[in-house]
């Protein structure tokens, strides 16, 4: 009788959805670029992604044991940190920087924050743009058995013809799993039919890019130009997957537009305007530090107050 009396704090919405189901859903939508990538670089490339996914897991087990909290890994969120972690690494990334990418990742962005919901910035993301400043020139390597020379977008910015439908389909070099835009669109289309997702942030973020191309690439509407842009670097991985973090984008519809735009705007400014051809990283992680800032002004306000009225 004692349980049926207890009463919680609001609200009272309850889901079947549990982290750890979730986390699954977005594992297997990643496995499309995953074994596409392994397929294109080689073992070496599974070999990065093992590794990476055993020190984000490792580092959170030890921190939470040692700091007697609850051990948490079974929820997988570890697991998807360190995927998308390796999934943003050049198939030749040294085996000691991708396991200190994910050190980096889960204790300093997540652990030392709270834990998973806490964090405010997405840990993958922090610990790539953590090895981008710390080691530029092994993170910017992407020669290997496959592929030589410089990644699609590098070439387009240095003012070279790029095949387009080699993106598409991810004959390229880059980081191992972005090269497949076909593999990343399955994945992504698994996440909205699942409900995991939806197109309020991946869509208004690429929308708004292709807008920002069109307006200040010199380029204007040449289908070629804009279809390689799309394609090239980590802008499909990093819309589907990373912008839509539950716990780093904005809780609100209004707030969800307003920062896929952001990122839209500055993904375009990093690659027109800056030295890298890139920019996706970057761009997410300056709009998760703004995320506050949107829900504050885009909260809606409580029925009555301010002297609001129906």
């Amino acid at each position: 009788m004692s349980d049926l009396l207890k009463v919680s704090s609001n609200p009272h919405i309850r889901a079947k959805d549990t982290t750890a189901k979730i986390m699954l859903y977005v594992i297997i939508g990643l496995l499309p670029a995953t074994g596409f990538g392994i397929y294109n670089f080689g073992l070496r490339a599974l070999l990065v992604i093992l590794v990476t996914i055993a020190s984000t897991v490792a580092t959170e087990y030890i921190y939470e044991k040692c700091m007697k909290k609850k051990v948490t890994i079974s929820d997988l969120s570890a697991v998807v940190t360190g995927l998308l972690l390796a999934l943003n690494l050049p198939p030749v990334a040294p085996l000691w920087m991708a396991a200190l990418g994910g050190i980096f990742a889960i204790l300093v962005v997540k652990m030392l924050f709270g834990g998973l919901g806490q964090n405010f910035m997405n840990p993958a993301l922090g610990g790539r743009c953590f090895l981008l400043l710390s080691f530029t020139s092994l993170m910017t390597n992407f020669d290997c058995d496959t592929y030589t020379g410089a990644t699609p977008l590098a070439a387009m910015k240095a003012g070279e013809s790029v095949n387009v439908m080699d993106m598409i389909i991810g004959r390229t070099a880059g980081t191992i799993g972005e090269t497949s835009m076909i593999a990343l669109v399955i994945g992504a289309c698994f996440l909205i039919i699942m409900g995991v997702i939806d197109l309020k942030v991946p869509g208004t973020y690429i929308v708004t890019f292709l807008i920002f191309e069109i307006l200040f690439s010199g380029h204007g509407l040449d289908p070629q130009y804009l279809s390689a842009q799309l394609a090239g670097g980590g802008l499909m991985l990093g819309a589907f997957f990373m912008a839509t973090d539950y716990v780093t984008r904005p809780v609100t519809k209004r707030g969800q537009y307003l920062y896929g735009a952001f990122l839209g705007i500055m993904t375009g400014i990093f690659r027109i305007f800056g030295p890298s051809a890139e920019g996706v990283s970057y761009a997410i992680i300056l709009g998760n530090l703004l995320v506050p800032l949107i829900e504050k002004v885009t909260m809606p306000k409580p029925f009555g107050k301010g002297g609001e009225r129906a």
